[in-house]
C-alpha cells in the first residue's frame, strides 16, 4: 500500500472508533466549558491576587481536557491490540514503520486540529469575564498560549499513543497516566521544586502563562514535553518493530 493509502486507512479506523470521537469532543467540552464556567463564576474578583495570571486563568479547563487528549491517543493505538486486530493491520501493511507513522500522523493531526479550536474558544470565552484584565487576542502572549496549548494537547496525545504501543494495553496506560497527571504530578510539584518542573505535563503548561512560574520559559517547557513525547514514540516504534504481533 502507498503511504497515502495507509494514511487514509488509519484515518478511517480512528474515525469509526466511537471512543476516539467522544474523547476528542471531550477535549473541547471540558477545556472550553471549564474556562467559561470558571471565569464566569469568579469574574475579575481574582485580579490582583498573589500568583494570579489572567492568561492562564482562561486555560484552567485544559487540566481536564488533557485527560481526554491522553484517552484519545491511547484508544487510537490500543484498538489494534483488541481481538488480534494488529495482525490483520500488519498483514495489510507489512512495513511496520509506515503503519506506525501513519497512525501517529492521524493522532497528531486530529489532536492538533481539535486543540486549535479548543484553545481559541477557551481564550475568547474565558476572557469575556475578566474585564480590563483580559488580554487582547492580538497580544503576543495570547497567541503563543493558544497555539502552544494546541501543540501541547497534540503532544500529550502522542505521548499516550507511544506508551500504548509499548505496553499494548489501553487500561494499563490510562491507569498510569491519569493518576500521574491528576495526583502524582501535583504532589511532586509541591514537594520537589525544580525536579517536578521537568515532568511532561507541568513543563508543557508553561506555555499557557503570561508570567510562567519556575525557571522554564514557555517554549522551553513545551520543548521538554516534546522530548518526553519523542522518547515514548521511539520506544513504541522499537516495541512494534521487535515484538511479535
Amino acid at each position: 500500500m502507498s503511504p497515502a493509502a495507509v494514511l487514509r486507512s488509519e484515518w478511517i479506523k480512528i474515525r469509526t472508533l466511537r471512543g476516539t470521537v467522544w474523547s476528542l469532543a471531550a477535549v473541547f467540552l471540558l477545556t472550553a466549558g471549564f474556562a467559561v464556567a470558571g471565569n464566569a463564576a469568579t469574574g475579575d474578583s481574582e485580579v490582583g491576587s498573589p500568583g494570579f495570571d489572567a492568561l492562564f486563568s482562561v486555560f484552567i479547563g485544559l487540566n481536564l481536557g488533557q485527560i481526554a487528549a491522553v484517552s484519545f491517543g491511547t484508544m487510537a493505538v490500543s484498538s489494534e491490540y483488541q481481538g488480534g486486530a494488529i495482525r490483520a493491520s500488519l498483514t495489510a501493511v507489512p512495513r511496520r514503520g509506515l503503519f506506525y507513522a501513519a497512525k501517529l500522523a492521524n493522532v497528531a493531526g486530529l489532536a492538533l486540529a481539535t486543540g486549535l479550536v479548543t484553545t481559541f474558544v477557551s481564550f475568547l470565552g474565558g476572557s469575556a469575564f475578566l474585564g480590563d484584565a483580559a488580554l487582547s487576542p492580538g497580544d503576543g502572549d495570547a497567541l503563543r498560549a493558544c497555539l502552544g496549548g494546541a501543540v501541547y494537547l497534540a503532544l500529550m496525545a502522542l505521548f499516550a499513543a507511544g506508551l500504548t504501543a509499548v505496553l499494548r494495553s489501553g487500561l494499563a496506560v490510562l491507569s498510569i497516566l491519569i493518576p500521574f497527571i491528576l495526583v502524582v504530578s501535583l504532589v511532586l510539584g509541591e514537594t520537589s521544586g525544580s525536579v517536578a518542573a521537568y515532568l511532561p505535563d507541568r513543563a508543557g503548561q508553561q506555555v499557557l502563562y503570561a508570567n510562567p512560574p519556575g525557571d522554564l520559559a514557555p517554549l522551553a517547557g513545551l520543548a521538554v514535553t516534546a522530548l518526553w513525547t519523542a522518547a515514548a514514540v521511539l520506544a513504541g516504534w522499537w516495541s512494534l518493530r521487535r515484538r511479535d504481533a
